[in-house]
């Protein structure tokens, strides 16, 4: 398939996952999906592709990367259960976030950095992305592919710690059982943080009862002092190294066992607030409905 084929199929690929479940609306969003090449992240193929109804992955028919551009996760590293995420989720996700030109995005739990490299057409060359990835051989192949990003640096390390500048933009990329005093702390005023919550049943899908009762993202706004948020969506992702512990982990399945996340509002930080005016609470911190 030549160049020129490739970029008709990414077109149609892009309008597609927009289109899905969400019906996502971002002009921004589509061109990146439109540009960025899929295969050039993900390894040569054939490549495995999870297929939820058999529970487990199956290659694509050969190496031609049209088998890519389709609303699938593709197993980067299969026995491990680590994917490229599914891009529809991540359409709707980033334009939630709503990275504009000229800003800064911080992505925590980048992979082999497809997405880093989205978030990077959409800030463009005037903005900056910094991809951070726990996983040093993750670490090492997003620095390879995203070596012709000039506003691109990649670090290794824990999301929740190595210290970044601040930021318009943090998009959490793995579960979580709690919000990092960094990423509150390092996002700007008008910044916007997109963070997966799951409980121990939210990857795979494995518990019992539907994702949305696992695991939700909320998208946190920094207003001065005060962080706005609201729930834009169920998830099942790969949990976040550092950022889950059993106690935080059951008061956050608690809280999605009495439902009513979509009510929230703010993120505040301090648990010191009456229980009928809180979604969860814990240590520190706090989801509430006002």
């Amino acid at each position: 398939m030549t160049e020129n084929e490739l970029a008709i199929v990414r077109r149609a690929y892009a309008k597609q996952i927009m289109a899905a479940d969400r019906a996502v609306i971002s002009q921004q969003v589509e061109d990146a999906f439109a540009t960025v090449p899929r295969e050039r992240f993900l390894g040569p193929g054939p490549w495995p592709i999870f297929r939820f109804w058999q529970g487990g992955y199956m290659a694509t028919p050969s190496a031609d990367p049209v088998y890519l551009y389709t609303n699938d996760l593709v197993g980067i590293d299969p026995e491990r259960h680590i994917n490229n995420g599914q891009p529809s989720l991540h359409a709707h996700l980033l334009a939630c976030a709503a990275s504009n030109e000229g800003e800064h995005v911080v992505h925590v739990g980048a992979g082999v950095g497809y997405y880093t490299a989205i978030m990077a057409e959409m800030v463009g060359l005037s903005g900056q992305v910094t991809a951070i990835e726990y996983e040093p051989d993750l670490a090492a192949r997003a620095k390879e592919n995203l070596s012709g990003y000039a506003n691109v640096a990649v670090l290794q390390g824990d999301g929740a710690s190595v210290p970044f500048e601040p930021a318009d933009v943090i998009y959490v990329n793995a579960g979580t059982t709690k919000p990092a005093d960094t990423w509150l702390d390092r996002l700007r005023d008008g910044g916007r943080l997109i963070l997966p919550l799951t409980t121990n049943q939210g990857f795979r899908s494995a518990g019992p009862g539907p994702i949305s009762r696992r695991g939700a993202v909320f998208l946190v706004t920094r207003q001065g002092p005060d962080y706005l948020a609201r729930w834009v969506s169920p998830v099942a992702i790969y949990p976040c190294a550092g950022m889950r512990d059993e106690a935080s982990e059951h008061a956050l399945a608690a809280a999605f066992e009495k439902g009513d996340w979509n009510r929230v509002t703010r993120l505040r930080r301090t648990a010191e607030l009456p229980e009928e005016r809180c979604w969860l609470t814990f240590e520190g911190w706090s989801l509430t409905y006002e």
